[in-house]
């Protein structure tokens, strides 16, 4: 199963959703012509080999980058532009954890094979 995530003209992630395999070369015309949902696409990897790291709602795509970044975790955090991330040094924050709690919508949960 391929990812792909919706954002907006900001590059915020507004969504995540599932596309199978066959579809996969065409995720960004299959979500917004073929199903009707519209909207930018942008494929992420759930295993991170693509783009960095998986989307999650409210990450930001960086078209520059070609990278999903995560929100800033704390006022103190530096963005380390060669490694993609927040850096915090203060050992009282604990790190944002992933957060791969995305659903199907309905309206492609049928098999359009």
């Amino acid at each position: 199963m391929a990812h792909f995530a919706e954002i907006d003209s900001e590059g915020t992630v507004l969504r995540v959703l599932v596309v199978d395999n066959y579809q996969e070369h065409r995720g960004q015309d299959f979500l917004a012509n073929d199903l009707g949902l519209g909207g930018t696409w942008v494929q992420t990897s759930y295993n991170d080999n693509i783009r960095k790291r998986f989307a999650g709602v409210g990450f930001k795509y960086d078209a520059e980058l070609d990278a999903f970044i995560a929100p800033k975790c704390h006022e103190e955090a530096i963005f380390d532009r060669d490694n993609v991330e927040w850096i915090c040094d203060n050992d009282n924050h604990k790190p944002i954890e992933k957060d791969y709690n995305f659903q199907l919508p309905k309206e492609i949960t049928n098999d359009t094979e």
